[in-house]
């Protein structure tokens, strides 16, 4: 049951984010006329805020209550949310966004580790799967019904908006609340968060120490932020798994929103609804395939699955770059092609979501899952911050084949990131334990 009320709460969260994201960017710039430099560092200003809560969120995740620390901040960002709504000026609005960011980015690591405390090894990934649909969903959802209420004509317009979005983090909130309660049996019973993947449970045994420190008094504490950073990167499998969220965000997610509509319309010159319709495409997709995808993977790794999301993502690009190639001749052709990249886009996505996070956890030190993920968290947010930036450079620049070149190559890059990480696992399951001999001599 709590996993149900945590899916149910990704979706109703994400339905209340749908709502404001597509028009915040239009009714900062142009409702309120505060002009283009103002809405586009408002949507910098959230990045940034989401990149400094990933990591505080994770790091809290593991020193107190994960399901205090998610309520906290979907509190938070329900009032980030109703502060866009009263902001009367760019500043107000900045720190709007600034504070939505926090909120919104501090509950995922939590979140993520409330599905390795309350979930089985055996269905954790399809948790997640489902969290992730869930969130699609609810994101279209919301996107769709602000089209009939939203008016950005009106001043006010944006209020239906920024209200839905801070009612669906509030209820978000108390389904997270209730799923931590009592009355569902002691949370994370039987749970061990170091062991997530069958298929790569390689915790860092050899950092065991991640979870405690000793003071030469003999006092034990938990070890500080930077001294777990160094404990994370000592792990060669995470470093390979930091390549791989890195080059996947690049290659795909720091371009949803900004780059790939901005080449849709300046290289292959599509209608703005063909954009449109390839989004929707998107979500239809991830929705229909997800958990057969799971299913058929189930007894895939990790590692051998983002493989195949970094090949994917590649053949995406190339599709794309044949779109341009007929844009003068076949405007129909490069427009369904277009649409049809963001399908092919889809089917990645549904191996990397339930795939990434339980991988990441598998390979944390001991008592840092959470820091762990919210590391990870804000890497793949900093990077997809720098998308938007890259994009418009080489469009601007009227360097498209540049812009699909530099995609491609960064997909093939997270296919051999992907294709390092399932070696050393490799490796370190087959390295012979030492001898009685040696150990007593060592």
């Amino acid at each position: 049951m709590r996993a149900r009320l945590l899916i149910v709460a990704s979706a109703v969260a994400m339905l209340g984010w749908g709502t404001v994201l597509p028009y915040q960017y239009a009714y900062a710039a142009s409702t309120r006329g505060w002009g283009s430099f103002a809405a586009a560092a408002a949507s910098s200003l959230f990045s940034v805020g989401a990149l400094l809560a990933a990591p505080l969120g994770g790091r809290l995740a593991d020193r107190v209550s994960p399901v205090l620390v998610a309520v906290a901040a979907k509190v938070v960002a329900a009032a980030g949310a109703v502060g866009l709504g009263f902001a009367d000026s760019p500043a107000a609005f900045l720190t709007g966004m600034f504070v939505f960011g926090l909120g919104i980015t501090a509950a995922a690591p939590a979140q993520s580790v409330l599905v390795l405390r309350w979930v089985g090894g055996g269905d954790r990934r399809k948790v997640f799967a489902w969290q992730f649909t869930g969130q699609a969903l609810g994101m279209a959802v919301g996107a769709f019904a602000a089209g009939y209420v939203v008016d950005l004509h009106s001043e006010s317009g944006m209020w239906p908006a920024f209200a839905a979005a801070a009612a669906g983090f509030v209820v978000s909130a108390g389904l997270i609340l209730l799923a931590g309660a009592r009355r569902w049996g002691p949370a994370g019973a039987g749970t061990d968060l170091d062991v997530v993947d069958p298929s790569a449970t390689v915790a860092g045994a050899d950092l065991a120490a991640g979870d405690a420190v000793g003071t030469p008094g003999g006092e034990v504490r938990a070890p500080g932020v930077l001294q777990a950073w160094r404990l994370i990167w000592a792990v060669p499998a995470l470093r390979w798994t930091a390549l791989v969220t890195v080059t996947l965000a690049l290659g795909f997610y720091a371009q949803f929103e900004s780059g790939l509509p901005a080449y849709a319309l300046t290289v292959l010159d599509v209608h703005e609804t063909t954009i449109g319709l390839a989004a929707a495409v998107n979500c239809v997709v991830i929705i229909a395939l997800q958990m057969v995808v799971v299913r058929l993977t189930a007894r895939r790794s990790g590692p051998a699955l983002l493989i195949a999301v970094g090949a994917i993502w590649t053949l995406s690009w190339l599709v794309l770059a044949g779109a341009s190639l007929v844009a003068g001749s076949a405007p129909e052709l490069a427009a369904t092609l277009f649409v049809t990249t963001f399908g092919i886009f889809a089917v990645g996505e549904t191996m990397y979501a339930p795939v990434l996070n339980p991988l990441t956890a598998s390979l944390a030190p001991s008592g840092l899952v959470g820091t762990t993920l919210g590391l990870f968290t804000a890497l793949q947010t900093g990077f997809s911050a720098v998308g938007p930036l890259v994009a418009g450079l080489l469009l601007g620049a009227g360097l498209g084949s540049v812009f699909v070149g530099a995609h491609v190559g960064i997909s093939l890059l997270a296919v051999f990131g992907a294709w390092r990480l399932r070696a050393v696992l490799r490796s370190r399951r087959t390295v012979p334990a030492p001898a009685p001999e040696a150990a007593l001599a060592a």
